[in-house]
């Protein structure tokens, strides 16, 4: 779905993608890296520091060095020059720039980075490396290291494997196994209540639960298409709308959560009354709280340092209390709301680079931003990668998982537990399925880090977690019951 972007961890760093370390003029030097594109076939960077050549850099901005007349004479001897692009092809200003004693020869982009992808054969008598870099990052360079700054490039090999998927891993079985359980309290809070008239009418006017049927299962899937679609051709306008819908829902989501903890503690329980209604001055300095958490978020998303950090607390919570509130009727139902997602998440990240004009998925498009845009949209968690490539700086700071790859198994995980509550089966089946979920993640990982590319996590998630399900079911003889799942419950004693 468009909340359910594929897993993207170890994302393939483009054979052309490079860092160009900076170091300024200050004691001790302060340095940065900052990323660049090349062409492999036409230079190859070293793969660390050791023994890396620095040069001067000089900045010649204002020009897009078409004509040698454009600099002056003898400005750019032994130096790394960095011009802006347009007028000419990449190779023709470093012929430019070879020809006055350059050395090495950056361009800079103020649009999105591309691959480089001249044709060398009309130039094979251009030596310097040639890199095209954010015109951004220049102005930043200036600002950060001052007007005096060296520079090299080296392009270090991509990671096998990054621990910023462990926390990925942590929060994403940690988050269905509690929806679950928590799914499961609520479940055991209502047959309580049906059990005890006097607590009945208490407890179904608390109740917030959604019941999914099949056709409503459908009718959601439908919906997830058409949006995933409008967000691309629209991406632009609508990923405000979806910015602010997650603020509203996040807030109310925290607030339910944290609700629920409060209300276990014994104390504190001081009430107000106004228009003859009741509520505890606790629980409103709880909702100011969960709206003003929902607001920072807001104002600084775009802040890379700290504001996953908020963003991934608000998403966990959402995806809790989505998991908690929406209720799976039966096994039927799941198997056709996995069943119907997995075969969506597929065609959107397989099948529609067959059919968009730049041969890149819709899915991943949205997911990234289509067309550059520097929006992204707050339905992933995000955990800055640990170990330090080209990829890190150009691309993918973060590793990703869609908030649906959370809650679409954490759906079954949770009609799993209820199922266990109803018929008194010892957590079997809700042990089982999390374990499943578990292991479908370390199987997106394994093949993740094996193709080097972005993963439609429910691929592995969907049939892991079914399968199990299904074989618990069988092995206890209790297939019949949990693929219709509702008219077991009318029997159940305290």
């Amino acid at each position: 779905t468009w909340w359910n972007s594929e897993l993207c961890g170890l994302l393939q760093a483009a054979a052309d993608e490079g860092i160009l370390h900076a170091s300024g003029s200050g004691v001790p030097p302060v340095t940065k890296d900052y990323c660049i594109i090349y062409n492999s076939n036409w230079v190859s960077l070293p793969k660390t520091l050791d023994n890396a050549t620095f040069r001067t850099l000089e900045n010649l901005t204002s020009t897009v060095l078409c004509s040698s007349a454009e600099v002056p004479s003898g400005s750019m001897k032994d130096k790394a020059v960095v011009v802006m692009r347009g007028n000419c092809t990449f190779l023709e200003k470093a012929r430019i720039a070879q020809s006055l004693g350059a050395k090495m020869l950056l361009i800079a982009s103020k649009s999105r980075l591309s691959a480089i992808s001249d044709n060398k054969t009309d130039f094979e008598d251009v030596t310097i490396p040639i890199a095209l870099i954010r015109y951004n990052d220049i102005v930043d360079m200036q600002l950060v290291l001052g007007n005096e700054v060296n520079v090299t490039l080296y392009s270090p090999p991509l990671p096998e494997f990054d621990y910023s998927m462990v926390v990925i891993f942590l929060i994403a079985v940690f988050t269905v196994a509690l929806g679950g359980y928590w799914s499961g309290v609520a479940e055991l809070e209502n047959l309580k209540a049906v059990a005890s008239p006097g607590e009945r009418e208490t407890r179904w006017k608390k109740e917030e639960n959604v019941t999914f049927t099949p056709v409503t299962v459908i009718l959601f899937v439908v919906i997830c298409c058409v949006m995933l679609v409008l967000l691309y051709f629209f991406y632009k306008w609508l990923v405000y709308v979806i910015i602010s819908v997650f603020c509203l829902a996040s807030a109310m989501s925290l607030y339910n959560c944290l609700a629920a903890l409060i209300g276990e503690i014994p104390f504190g329980q001081c009430r107000i009354t106004c228009s003859n209604k009741t509520i505890e001055v606790r629980l409103i300095f709880l909702a100011i709280f969960c709206i003003a958490a929902a607001v920072v978020w807001a104002v600084f998303r775009n802040e890379d340092r700290w504001a996953w950090i908020l963003q991934d607390i608000l998403g966990v919570a959402f995806c809790l209390n989505f998991i908690k509130t929406l209720k799976m009727p039966n096994f039927k139902s799941c198997v056709i709301l996995l069943g119907l997602l997995l075969l969506y998440d597929v065609f959107f990240v397989f099948i529609t680079p067959f059919i968009t004009k730049n041969g890149a998925s819709i899915m991943v498009e949205v997911a990234a931003g289509p067309f550059g845009n520097s929006e992204k949209l707050p339905v992933v968690i995000r955990v800055p990668r640990l170990e330090h490539s080209a990829s890190t700086l150009c691309d993918l700071p973060f590793s990703l998982l869609g908030f649906g790859d959370i809650i679409v198994p954490g759906l079954l995980v949770a009609y799993c537990r209820r199922f266990d509550v109803q018929t008194r089966s010892s957590s079997i089946y809700y042990i089982s399925c999390t374990i499943a979920y578990a292991v479908g993640m370390v199987l997106t990982f394994i093949v993740l880090a094996l193709m080097k590319m972005g993963q439609p996590a429910l691929l592995y998630l969907v049939p892991c977690t079914l399968i199990t399900s299904s074989l618990v079911a069988w092995r206890r003889k209790e297939m019949k019951k949990f693929w219709k799942g509702s008219n077991y419950q009318v029997g159940w004693r305290p």
